[in-house]
Parts: C-alpha cells; structure tokens; sequence
C-alpha cells in the first residue's frame, strides 16, 4: 500500500484530484460540491488491487457520497488514472483530525444529519433533491404540484400534506424538494427532515436519559416538519401519542407538515384512529407507478444529467418498459450499465444491457413467452398461427412474423437462436435482420407504430 500523503508523487495525485473535483463541480453544481465533494482526500493507494481510498471527515458523510457517488468517483480516477481500478470511500483515520475542531453536540439526538446538511436552518436534508431534478407524469403530476403549493412563500390551503407512494417512486424526493425550496425563499425558516423510524428512536432515548422536554421543545420549534415513511410507527402507542401532540402544537401555530408514507392513512392499521384523523385531514396526495412515458422522460432526463456520451435508443426504451417496478431500479439501472460501459471502454448495446443487468430486468419482467406474442400478433393481423413457423415469404405472412419477432426479443430474455427456434427453426441472423427492420419502420411509418405500441399495451396489460 502506498500513503500519497509521504509519496513522492503526492503531488501529481493531488493534482489529479484538483481536476476530478473541478469536473464533478461543473456537473454536479457549486453547493453539492462543497459540502459532499470538496471534503475528501486521497488517502493511500493499493498497486496490486488496484484500489484507491478516498476519506471524508466523519462516517456519516462517508456514507452519504459513497451510497451516492462511488460508481462516479471510481470512473472520474480511471479516466485520470487507469491504474485505479477502484475506490473504497471510508472516513478519516482519528489521528487525521486531531487538529480538527468539533461541533458541539446538539442538545437533543433528533435528528442526526451531516455536518454540512445542518448549515443554518436546514436540518438533513439533501441538496441535491431539488423539483428542478423532479420529472413529471399523469402518475405524479397532483403529487408534484401539492409539493410546489406547500413549500411556497404563502399560506397553503392545506395542511397537513400527505404523500402516499409505493417504494422507489419519488416520495423522499419530493420531501427534500419541499424542504429546499422552502429553505430558500425563507432563509431564516427552521426546517426538519426526520425519518419516523429515527423519530421513535430519539424519543424512546430521550426519555431514558431524561430529556424528553428538551426533546419535544426541539422538535415543536420548527417551521416545517417533514417525517418521511409514517407507517413505522404503527403500534408504538406512547411514540404515536407524542407524535399527535407534535402534530397538533404544529398546526396550530401555523407550522407546516409534511408526511409520507407508502399507504393511505385508512389503512395505517394499529394507529391511534385521533392520529389517523389528523393525517387525513389535509391533503392526501397519491403517486401512482410511472407509466411508460414517464419512465422514458426519466430516463432521457437522466442521460443528459450524466453527460457520459450517447445512449441508443433501443436500449432505454427496453429499459423503460423492462424496469418497471420503481423509478428508483430504473435509475440506478441506468446508471450501473453507463458506468460500466465507461469503465470496460464498451459501446452501451442491447446486449450488454441484457448482460449487465439480467438479476434487476429477471426481477421487472412479466413472464410473456414466445407463444403469447405469436398468438397476439396472429389475433391482431388475422393470420393462421401456422404462418409464424412456415416458410411462406407472402407480405401479408412476413410483416407479422417480422413484428413478432421483434416482440419476442423485446418481451422476453431469449437470445436471438432461441427466437429464431420459436420461429420454425430460422437462423439468428433472420432474427436480426426482423428487428432492426422494424426499429427502423417504426421510425419512418406511423401505421406500424401504432401496431406495435397497440401489441406492446395488449401483452403487457
């Protein structure tokens, strides 16, 4: 292992660092970089493995960059370095902050935070979780705008807010968006994000260390409030009875409330029904799974974030309609196959797609087989079952056989052989030559479009 503080190339691997860190400013914006990026260090490198340590001042922001920014961080040093296989992001070692001064400890446990989240008012909440960052859909859209209307310089016309969404798509996002933009056109607001796990936790705390007024004297003196993922703490009474009491002082000072949830509050069993009633007597908001469109728009928006040249459009559309559980797979999806891509030095293709990513597109897909699409597209342009395996090279036999093709590799994980098995034994290159023909018709002739999106919403209903 090499320490690059006592190296004699020290020099050269904090120059390197100086123009990483400049590109991830310019891509990632001035205030992510200097509270998340502009910390770390290049701590020693490890010739054999390849792995490069990175450290950041505490655990807690060590955690925070490595969950979000270690694929990036790892593919900045191999294009700077192509020895660095590797980074392990980990906070400093001790005797690297001797010299250090430490922030008094707050009075109260609620709610833990990095150092820099908890500049002025703001206590952690994520910069980088903007409504700039947010894309919209008919699935989303009520959501998005309650969340505009609450974070907004005047009065909302309800309170509290209540999100409802299932995992990975977008609640938590739109908790921080509110939060920010309140934050910035109130500089002086107080706002709070605390997930209602780690609520209970630092109120059961309290109250064993005898400093539960402190607590509850905290928690009331903010001007928003957002608790994220309310349905933890079904069946902790004495957790629920502070959390109404938390309710009521904020509403009825005028505060605002923001909750979220992945369940309506009717069906939050094991909760106070007088909590259940003050959850629900704002504004229930629901997001709904993204549809096919919003999955593309999220997905092109995503790529022109990256700015990590070009991906074909084949594959985000087979990703858009393969990855359809939560935006958050979806995403993170894209961004494991670009920094692979990246890294290896390969072109993005369908193939590698298919590759990279077979456990997430196994966990998505719906199992449609070969047969259904066959029997779809014989149902749909009238033709006898018997032709998508025959030799006939008429027009009217040939263009369905083609589209199903096409659907067999677009719905399915078979390989090209395998479709042209299904196919009356045809060769894979046949295969090939009928999806990329209808790629490019559906491109220049709106009628076979429209077939195949019609087939594509019939199989995948």
């Amino acid at each position: 292992m090499i320490e690059l503080s006592d190296s004699s190339g020290a020099a050269d691997w904090a120059a390197d660092w100086n123009e990483i860190s400049e590109g991830l400013r310019k891509d990632l914006g001035a205030q992510i970089h200097t509270q998340w990026i502009r910390p770390i260090r290049p701590g020693s490198f490890e010739p054999a493995s390849g792995q490069l340590h990175l450290h950041l001042p505490s655990e807690f922001s060590a955690n925070w960059v490595r969950e979000r920014f270690a694929d990036r961080l790892a593919l900045a040093w191999k294009i700077v370095r192509p020895e660095v296989r590797s980074v392990a992001i980990a906070a400093a070692p001790r005797e690297a902050e001797i010299a250090r001064p430490r922030m008094p400890a707050p009075v109260a446990p609620i709610p833990a935070a990095p150092r820099a989240a908890e500049s002025g008012n703001r206590i952690a909440l994520d910069p980088s979780q903007l409504f700039s960052g947010f894309i919209t859909g008919q699935s989303n859209v009520l959501a998005f705008n309650a969340a505009q209307r609450m974070a907004a310089a005047e009065k909302p016309l309800f309170s509290p807010l209540y999100l409802k969404a299932a995992t990975g798509q977008g609640k938590t996002h739109l908790l921080h968006a509110i939060g920010n933009a309140y934050a910035e056109a109130n500089p002086q607001a107080r706002i709070c994000y605390c997930p209602a796990e780690k609520f209970m936790n630092d109120f059961v705390s309290a109250i064993q260390r005898g400093d539960s007024m402190a607590f509850k004297a905290r928690l009331r003196s903010f001007d928003m409030l957002l608790v994220d993922d309310i349905q933890f703490i079904i069946g902790k009474n004495s957790t629920q009875e502070e959390f109404l009491h938390t309710i009521d002082a904020i509403l009825g000072a005028g505060k605002r409330l923001v909750v979220t949830s992945d369940r309506a509050p009717q069906a939050l069993d094991g909760v106070d029904q007088r909590l259940l009633s003050r959850l629900a007597m704002g504004l229930v908001a629901d997001i709904q799974p993204a549809d096919i469109e919003l999955r593309r728009a999220i997905l092109r928006a995503r790529v022109e974030q990256m700015r990590m040249g070009e991906i074909p459009e084949e594959v985000t559309e087979f990703l858009a309609r393969t990855i359809s559980r939560n935006v958050r797979e979806l995403v993170g999806g894209l961004n494991k196959l670009m920094a692979y891509a990246q890294i290896t030095g390969q072109k993005v293709t369908l193939a590698l797609a298919e590759e990279q990513l077979s456990d997430l597109l196994s966990a998505n897909r719906r199992r449609i087989t070969i047969d259904e699409i066959q029997r779809a597209v014989c149902q749909f342009y009238k033709v006898d079952r018997a032709e998508m395996s025959s030799k006939r090279r008429a027009r009217a036999v040939v263009r369905p056989r083609q589209v199903a093709m096409y659907l067999a590799k677009v719905l399915t994980p078979r390989s090209y052989p395998e479709i042209g098995r299904k196919f009356g034994g045809r060769d894979h290159s046949t295969v090939i030559h009928a999806v990329r023909l209808i790629e490019d018709l559906r491109t220049r002739d709106a009628d076979m479009d429209g077939d195949v999106r019609a087939l594509l919403q019939q199989l995948e209903s």
